[in-house]
């Protein structure tokens, strides 16, 4: 192999991967296909542009985004370096002026002596160097294409389907019961049961609840097994009886009989700290999520970790493809980073990217290959793509995904300020430990 790097995309993730890398010492070319080939969703020819929000979420640390922020920092993030020149007030939010943020990232990556920027698209991913895929939801479509060879034509999605997930302490218990469809599979799901009039009420105010409308490059056809739950609702009243919210074969070992109806919560993590609402994929606006579902009577005081939505999003099933070193099981000098590894959002994005750029690096060296401690964000979001069983779908970073503490907190504000805590200790040792290179312990191999 020859000693550099290929990063394709200079999205978030390809110029964090290339910053990483290149200030290792490492000669790193990143092909950017616009201006050559435009998307739908960008208006310039800068890296980095934000296609969407302006900000990269809150900055608090008892937030998942904030705690990954502050982890990226003591990595040496390029993308914070940048939000911080370009910062506009946003409230306790990240926000930045687009324009001098991508100008910002541009300059620092065309002006580094070890970073070449090739204006051009790739149609294939070269198979005898190591390599970087950080191409985005908006990859194109002969790399898609080669992708999915590469990776299994089953294993790409090109659209999202993300039902809602709650907090499991916001669930009220007593309002439902633990079971499985006729008995199988033990307790495996927690039905939250709604009778005749509260489904009703559900029903009548799903009908009316506002829907976020798609974006040219997003429209799609859904498919029967993938409608948007507000669409099979205008089916008739009985659907969703037949449906996600039917009742059949399940019996409230409380009373003895069947309810009405029942939402299904599913286990997100094997802690069980984050609850899923089956089949309940949505083109709701989230503040109509909220308002909407907290009428299922043991939702009504949830609090969503990650809200329902249905867009293009072209990625991968990580937990099938990839190492927990973010490159390919088949072909070890292939490395994936940003939204097509199955994170959600600017800020998860940009931290695999440092994240795949610090293993490219090792792999190029010859030394083994790490992955961050479980307690941190980072560790945490890793560790869900990449070992999830069943179905992945893209994951934000929230505090469900970090392990508990050692000690019971009650106090919740109280638990997240020392699970970040913890994080941060940790991120700063391995931190350090990554710096030196070589010298850090071994941790596996590919």
């Amino acid at each position: 192999m020859k000693e550099r790097v290929i990063v394709i995309g200079g999205g978030l993730a390809g110029t964090e991967a290339a910053w990483r890398l290149a200030n290792e010492g490492i000669k790193v070319v990143l092909y950017e296909m616009r201006p050559q080939k435009s998307t739908p969703a960008h208006k310039t020819d800068k890296l980095a542009e934000l296609v969407c929000s302006n900000t990269l979420g809150g900055l608090e640390i008892t937030t998942g985004a904030g705690l990954l922020k502050a982890e990226m920092s003591l990595l040496g993030s390029l993308v914070i370096e940048a939000a911080k020149e370009a910062r506009v007030p946003a409230g306790g939010a990240l926000g930045v002026d687009r324009n001098i943020f991508a100008d910002y990232i541009t300059r620092r990556i065309e002006e580094h002596p070890n970073i070449e920027v090739r204006r051009e698209e790739v149609r294939k991913v070269p198979e005898d160097e190591v390599v970087i895929v950080a191409t985005g939801p908006l990859t194109s479509e002969e790399l898609t294409e080669h992708i999915k060879e590469l990776v299994g034509f089953d294993t790409l999605y090109f659209y999202d389907a993300i039902a809602p997930i709650v907090d499991a302490e916001s669930v009220d218990f007593s309002k439902g019961f633990w079971g499985s469809r006729y008995g199988k599979g033990g307790e495996d799901y927690f039905n939250c049961i709604l009778t005749e009039e509260e489904y009703k009420r559900f029903y009548e105010e799903l009908l009316k609840a506002e829907k976020v409308q798609p974006k040219d490059f997003e429209k799609t056809v859904h498919f029967e097994g993938c409608l948007p739950i507000e669409e099979m609702a205008q089916r008739g009243y009985q659907t969703l009886l037949f449906g996600p919210m039917k009742p059949v074969g399940l019996v409230d070992p409380r009373t003895g009989e069947q309810p009405f109806a029942v939402v299904q919560l599913r286990k997100e993590n094997r802690e069980g700290t984050l609850l899923s609402l089956v089949g309940f994929q949505t083109k709701l606006t989230y503040p109509e999520q909220k308002r909407v579902f907290r009428l299922i009577p043991a939702l009504r005081n949830a609090v969503f970790v990650r809200l329902g939505s249905m867009h293009r999003n072209t990625f991968i099933q990580s937990n099938k493809v990839l190492t927990p070193f973010f490159n390919m099981r088949k072909r070890e000098n292939i490395f994936f980073a940003g939204q097509i590894t199955g994170v959600e959002g600017y800020v998860a994005s940009s931290a695999t990217g440092i994240y795949a750029g610090i293993n490219a690096g090792r792999l190029l060296r010859g030394e083994d290959l790490v992955v961050p401690p479980e307690e941190t964000m980072l560790g945490s979001l890793v560790r869900y793509v990449t070992t999830k069983e069943g179905e992945l779908q893209p994951m934000n970073p929230v505090f469900g995904l970090l392990p508990p503490l050692e000690k019971r907190i009650k106090d919740k504000r109280k638990r997240k300020e020392l699970m970040a805590q913890r994080a941060l200790d940790k991120m700063r040792e391995w931190a350090q430990l990554v710096r030196k290179g070589s010298s850090l312990p071994a941790v596996g191999k590919t």
